[in-house]
């Protein structure tokens, strides 16, 4: 299709904003093409619909726009990777942290935020790329700290009552890391958090309010005088795959759409490992050569490339965020599907030659900073070495469909945790292929050398480490860090009751069987993105909104092109995805205010 201009319909409220000169301040002071008008198939156009598109569409329609929600999916992944997430949201100051004895604050959590960031591009220049990142951060904080649990509840959210102490940082005060728990796990994961988005749009679809669009796979931009007035792009035959499930890309036909606004929402690219590989920082060592993928394979990153054409503004691109605890999945259900392990604070962590990591490279605490060891090492991949009583207490898998007890809000399964090593996780012991399991150390390191095929692990050294530890249990003072940690999570009663194990040897024969666990690199979350203000609208390279275009959620960084800065605090995605969601929503309803 050509880029043909729309005729200019000369409509009565086109009449009345010429008058005066009000389109024209209207246009600069929104962002909205001017020559909009009674041509356009909708109000708004929004480009993805997972859980930040959902929110975006939800806001518009709650505002009584006219919204075409398109995505390259068929409808079984509506709500994209927001359900298959753990559904873990960071909040402040909230009645579940209150309830475990915490104390939070604004104040806090700020500190906290600041040093895990470690914003250092042009916080104070608009040109700079932290400029709107900071700002964002600045805004989530309060919203953190502030109405967003009081909002999610009012919509049905609702959390399990233990919060969870996630990426306990570097060892400073001021430093990374969250100070106190802060992630708090939704009843229900993350199909509970997309649900009520969810119920949102669909109750504005049969009120005629919105369109979904599955199957169209956006190309361009349609732009006229440096304006975003559609999209324009491949329809794909339809598809019956399973949520999660690679669909077809067999072209069907072609669209143009257009609209005042658009609203790209379209995610990262954590299932793109050439673009991963590509903007790979050195400051975290060469890309690994193998890594798992965290996320469906629709999660390509095309979009960023489709509106940098479109003037919008690349920033922090370098800025990313993957696990390290990753394994195989022995039951996959996208292209080279990886699990991440949560773990507690006290499996041993050793390099692939068997060399054990220092601090701060403890499970749960500095996931960017073990990755650098990690690459560091020459190697691809790191060993827990455990037992049965760390994992049973310890170990928890994210993904909605490994936590089954929480997803389903299955109370008694739940409770069962308490006697019994959760079933995933024993699943995976028995079926997965990074598990060896012994009854001695001397067999448990003959089972690590054969999965490799290497022979890097040294019986020897790796006893002498492990007993080195153990000796350190037997004060309750310590010089060992790890041990530190794990007698400091057990002061917390959220940690003591559901996710630290009694601390003991690793090599006491009662705690056994020894497990030995091979962990991947994982590949996950985009920190950087298109360059956003406060109300959503992309900015181009001069930092003036691009007219007509809005983004949000992880395309954008979550806020800003960067909101993380350098490292998450984690709970921090799906609340991003939310905040930056409605914001944009909220933004452009009012943009296309009649």
């Amino acid at each position: 299709m050509q880029n043909t201009p729309a005729p200019v319909v000369i409509t009565r409220r086109r009449a009345l904003t010429v008058a005066g000169g009000v389109l024209a301040a209207a246009t600069l002071a929104q962002g909205v093409p001017a020559f909009a008008a009674a041509s356009q198939d909708a109000d708004a156009i929004v480009v993805g619909h997972g859980l930040a598109g959902l929110v975006a569409t939800a806001e518009l329609a709650a505002a009584g726009r006219k919204v075409l929600l398109l995505d390259q999916e068929p409808e079984a992944s509506l709500g994209g990777q927001a359900f298959w997430s753990f559904g873990g949201l960071f909040m402040v100051d909230s009645a579940e942290q209150r309830l475990m004895g915490i104390k939070d604050s604004h104040d806090l959590a700020w500190q906290d935020w600041l040093g895990t960031a470690g914003f250092d591009r042009g916080v104070g220049d608009p040109a700079g790329e932290d400029y709107w990142a900071y700002k964002w951060a600045e805004a989530y904080v309060d919203f953190a700290s502030g109405e967003k649990r009081s909002w999610l509840s009012g919509l049905g959210v609702q959390w399990f009552p233990v919060v969870g102490w996630a990426e306990r940082g570097g060892g400073l005060a001021d430093g990374h890391g969250n100070s106190v728990p802060r992630f708090h796990v939704t009843w229900g994961t993350g199909p509970a958090v997309v649900e009520p988005f969810e119920k949102k749009v669909r109750a504005a679809v049969a009120d005629g309010k919105v369109t979904f669009k599955f199957r169209h796979r956006v190309d361009e931009l349609v732009t006229i005088g440096g304006a975003v007035t559609g999209v324009r792009g491949a329809v794909l035959e339809p598809s019956d795959a399973a949520r999660g499930k690679p669909s077809s890309r067999t072209v069907v036909g072609d669209f143009e759409l257009r609209a005042p606004v658009v609203v790209v929402t379209s995610g990262g690219i954590g299932a793109n490992q050439d673009l991963i590989r590509q903007n790979w920082p050195a400051r975290l060592g060469t890309a690994p050569k193998f890594m798992v993928t965290g996320v469906p394979a629709h999660v390509d990153g095309r979009m960023l490339a489709i509106t940098q054409k479109a003037g919008g503004r690349i920033v922090n691109p370098d800025r990313m965020w993957h696990y390290t605890e990753g394994l195989r999945n022995y039951d996959p259900i996208w292209p080279n599907h990886g699990i991440r392990i949560l773990p507690g604070p006290s499996s041993m962590w050793f390099d692939a030659t068997g060399k054990r990591f220092a601090s701060p490279d403890i499970p749960g605490y500095d996931t960017l900073h073990t990755l650098k060891s990690i690459t560091g090492s020459g190697y691809d991949y790191s060993w827990f070495v455990t037992t049965q009583k760390i994992i049973a207490k310890e170990f928890a898998l994210s993904g909605s469909e490994q936590n089954p007890d929480l997803t389903n809000k299955d109370i008694l399964k739940l409770l069962s945790r308490i006697w019994q090593t959760p079933e995933p996780i024993e699943r995976f012991k028995n079926k997965g292929a990074d598990f060896v399991v012994a009854s001695t150390l001397p067999e448990l390191v003959a089972g690590m050398n054969k999965l490799t095929g290497d022979g890097l692990i040294d019986l020897a050294a790796l006893q002498r480490q492990i007993e080195a530890r153990d000796r350190e249990i037997d004060n309750p003072y310590s010089k060992d860090a790890q041990v530190m940690g794990i007698r400091n999570a057990l002061a917390y009663p959220g940690d003591a009751l559901s996710r630290t194990a009694p601390i003991h040897r690793i090599l006491d024969p009662g705690a056994g069987p020894l497990i030995a666990v091979r962990l991947n690199i994982l590949t996950r979350k985009t920190l950087g993105g298109l360059q956003t203000d406060l109300s959503g609208r992309v900015l181009d390279s001069a930092g003036n909104p691009v007219p007509g275009l809005y983004a949000a959620g992880e395309v954008a960084g979550f806020g800003g092109g960067g909101v993380h800065g350098y490292r998450s605090m984690e709970g921090t995605f799906l609340g991003g995805c939310i905040f930056s969601g409605r914001q944009a929503g909220r933004a452009a309803a009012g943009a296309t205010a009649t």
